[in-house]
């Protein structure tokens, strides 16, 4: 059998210590030089240690400071499901909501924002290409538990009355409601998660440390020809969110019966408008 990293088996110790109270919370841990002595391995092994029970919610770190027992934080799961909003039959602004879920939310839309190299290639639009570029800030309980950040290419809506998607008629209604209202029709819906760490200023909007874990989920939205119409990147805090996705399962068909497949929630229940 492999043989358990070093820096595991430290956060394994320190993990222990904590929850047998031997550091209450708020209290300062030793400094990591003691602890490298203390268990004879390098510094850079117990920064690793720390640095993972920080991950785990445990520790936080302070700058200049040190490192100190974290308050503890109900991490709270949000569901993200196309599938449950149609079983309530209704809006996913209107449904019953999952506890935590967003329930509010601030946005910020720019307009004739040239598409960077990144965007342009998910957009399948050229560098440069203009866009409506629209921030998010999503609350819930009046506390910030979800970034976002959009962009639609110009081409698709520039001179409807959907250009803006918080103001006009369909303001706030989301992305397939007016797309829809323009004549595009949205068909799939990617969504591509992957953990980073938060910036600076992610972490002054969340409340949260920089550097800590967040969930990145990387969103492209099409239409029934395949053609991107919106991208977006969503950032979550993994320390007190997680982040669940729920499907609902193929159903027979009945003779001359149409399919009843959907297309998933382009927002769900962490992201009720956008």
């Amino acid at each position: 059998m492999p043989r358990e990293a070093p820096y595991l088996a430290v956060a394994d110790a320190l993990r222990a210590r904590i929850l047998a109270g031997e550091w209450g919370t708020g209290a300062r841990l030793p400094s990591r030089i003691r602890l490298a002595e203390e268990y004879g391995v390098g510094r850079n092994v117990v920064q690793r240690a720390v640095d993972r029970l920080i991950i785990d919610g445990l520790l936080e770190g302070r700058a200049g400071s040190g490192t100190y027992v974290s308050t503890p934080r109900e991490r709270l799961r949000l569901v993200r499901s196309r599938h449950r909003e149609r079983r309530a039959g209704s809006s996913p602004s209107f449904g019953a909501r999952e506890r935590g879920s967003a329930d509010a939310w601030d946005a910020h839309s720019q307009v004739r924002v040239p598409a960077p190299e990144a965007i342009a290639e998910r957009l399948a639009i050229g560098p440069g290409d203009l866009c409506v570029r629209t921030y998010y800030e999503f609350l819930a309980d009046g506390r910030p538990v979800q970034l976002s950040e959009s962009w639609e290419p110009m081409a698709i809506t520039d001179g409807t009355p959907v250009v803006l998607p918080e103001r006009g008629p369909l303001a706030g209604k989301g992305v397939v409601e007016r797309m829809r209202s323009i004549g595009v029709v949205v068909e799939t819906v990617v969504e591509v998660p992957r953990p980073a760490r938060a910036t600076r200023a992610q972490a002054n909007l969340l409340g949260i440390g920089m550097g800590d874990l967040v969930l990145r989920i990387e969103r492209t939205i099409h239409d029934i020809d395949g053609r991107p119409v919106e991208t977006a990147d969503m950032v979550i805090p993994d320390a007190c969110r997680e982040v669940v996705y729920e499907f609902g399962a193929d159903r027979p068909q009945r003779s001359g019966q149409e399919s009843d497949t959907s297309t998933p929630n382009h927002g769900g229940p962490t992201c009720p408008r956008h």
